[in-house]
């Protein structure tokens, strides 16, 4: 096991080879192109909120829920506290049931043993389990380097490999397209089949399930990740829902594990928990359909030989910041991203990241390192975050998202302090203090308008503004100010409208009788009163 590394003031510094935790754009930027992805939003949005109100159902069901929650967090910060200890007992218990255990410090060794124990077996092609951590260190792109084809058995990852997609959420990879194109992707690229292929679920599912079936049959050598380790018996569980990770667990002649080291659990009881709160979270079920454990070697009983790959990648070096280190308590649920404001309308991509969302924003700067000399776009996945805490609310280990968010961006800001915004944060600071400033500028902004073009858009800021309007959409100002407006005949004739009104369910006083000059101005109501409209999104 490595040593911990990194300064918990400082940002945390990548390992060599980090494999898919980083993007070539940043967060903004790819945002700024995927907000137009019509087909993306409108599937997002039909999906995460269908899989939360799910979920909100069966929690309910549940009393003790929270009382969970507060018990896996703890069981994580246990591992975090006796990683090394449990790393050993965990080795020495898979050693002692027949497997062989093999440790990675970066992305690109753990591809080098996976790589050399395939080549080992004699095979060019394998099948895999969905697997994050595979993803993450771009295990299929090294096996396909040296000669190795790896064939995705999930039926959401099989159509991001056969689309050369990348996937876009960590429950539902393929949930930034629609049934038309992956019926698209199915005829051009899977054998046996033709334009007779309809768009139906029942169809698509059906020629994915005979095409896996004989890849299946033949495939001697399989690779999959781990949800969770047990260091009290050496045992690796995966949960899944169609049945494809039990083929590739019990058919092959050799399973090659890969798992992040933060995956372990104490104890096999500690496991009881997690059954309870991952399904919950994930899914909205009570229990996910197919929950396979192994823990060596069975002679005559699937696979012969078994290999696990442990993966630092960046692991240790999160454990040395003590807030950040949080996110290692994840256990790739995936409720963050389902109620998540930014994820649903920006998409995963936009990360440019094996882990998106809320939970990506935090894990992938630490493990990958952010580079405060360079334009790294891991420096800008802390700022894709509105800090509305629903993730923090979600989450089943109780990850305190937030608060990391805001270390990751202290952090970014302590290292590499940006000139040309601090001095402008100083100017707004001035004339935030000072009205007589605030009023001369806000009377200026109206030049702008002198910027717009179509669409009553400024696409182009002057200099270094122009960072700003190359990634948003920057409305043209208004010909005044509001508290220009406010002095003309035109407020002042809607004032005494919306005066001579009242507020609904309510007898307005004279202001004669009152001791205090009446103050009631538009867009304020009286305290407590629940007739008052609340605000909705337009």
């Amino acid at each position: 096991m490595t040593t911990l590394l990194g300064n918990p003031k400082m940002p945390p510094r990548a390992p060599k080879e980090v494999g898919h935790l980083r993007g070539d754009k940043t967060f903004q930027q790819a945002a700024h192109v995927e907000l137009y992805n019509s087909t993306q939003r409108r599937n997002l949005h039909n999906a995460t909120h269908t899989i939360r109100n799910k979920r909100a159902a069966v929690i309910s069901e549940i009393d003790d829920w929270e009382a969970l929650r507060h018990a896996g967090s703890a069981i994580k910060r246990d591992v975090m506290a006796r990683m090394p200890e449990l790393l050993e007992q965990f080795e020495a218990a898979v050693t002692a049931r027949g497997g062989h255990v093999h440790w990675a410090r970066d992305a690109k060794e753990a591809g080098e043993i996976v790589t050399e124990l395939v080549k080992a077996t004699g095979e060019t092609n394998v099948v895999k389990i969905k697997s994050m951590a595979t993803m993450e260190i771009a295990l299929n792109d090294q096996l396909r380097a040296a000669g190795i084809s790896a064939r995705e058995t999930d039926l959401a990852e099989l159509i991001v490999q056969l689309g050369h997609d990348t996937p876009s959420h960590i429950l539902v990879p393929a949930i930034h397209r629609n049934r038309a194109e992956i019926r698209d992707i199915f005829i051009k690229e899977m054998p046996h089949t033709d334009d007779s292929l309809s768009s139906e679920p029942a169809e698509l599912a059906e020629a994915s399930r005979t095409f896996l079936r004989q890849q299946f049959m033949v495939a001697k050598t399989a690779i999959s990740g781990a949800n969770f380790g047990i260091a009290e018996t050496g045992t690796v569980a995966i949960v899944e829902s169609e049945g494809n990770g039990r083929m590739c667990l019990t058919l092959p002649e050799t399973l090659i594990s890969v798992m992040g080291i933060e995956k372990l659990l104490p104890t096999f009881q500690d496991f009881e928990v997690f059954l309870q709160l991952l399904p919950r979270s994930s899914t909205g079920e009570r229990m996910n359909p197919y929950t396979s454990l192994w823990s060596g070697v069975t002679p005559g009983d699937g696979p012969e030989n078994y290999h696990i790959v442990l993966i630092d990648n960046g692991r240790t070096a999160t454990l040395a910041n003590e807030i950040g280190r949080e996110a290692l308590k994840c256990i790739r649920c995936s409720a963050c991203l389902n109620v998540c404001p930014v994820y649903e309308r920006a998409g995963g991509h936009a990360y440019g990241s094996t882990y998106p969302g809320p939970i990506g924003a935090i894990l992938t700067p630490q493990l990958a390192g952010m580079d405060a000399e360079a334009h790294d776009p891991n420096q800008s996945l802390p700022f894709a975050s509105s800090l509305c805490g629903a993730c923090y609310e979600a989450c089943p280990v109780r990850i305190d998202i937030p608060s990391a968010l805001l270390e990751l961006r202290h952090q970014k800001v302590e290292a590499h302090k940006p000139k040309v915004e601090g001095m402008l944060l100083g100017a707004v600071g001035l004339a935030f203090n000072n009205w007589k400033l605030w009023n001369t500028a806000t009377s200026l902004v109206a030049a702008g308008r002198l910027l717009g073009g179509f669409n009553h858009k400024i696409t182009h800021l002057p200099s270094f503004l122009a960072g700003w309007t190359d990634v948003r959409d920057t409305a043209v100002p208004p010909k005044k100010a509001f508290r220009q407006w406010f002095t003309t005949d035109e407020a002042q004739t809607l004032l005494a409208q919306e005066r001579a009104k009242g507020i609904p369910g309510h007898t307005r006083p004279n202001p004669a009788d009152a001791k205090t000059p009446d103050a009631f101005t538009i867009g304020h109501g009286e305290p407590g009163d629940t007739n008052f409209p609340s605000h909705q999104e337009g």
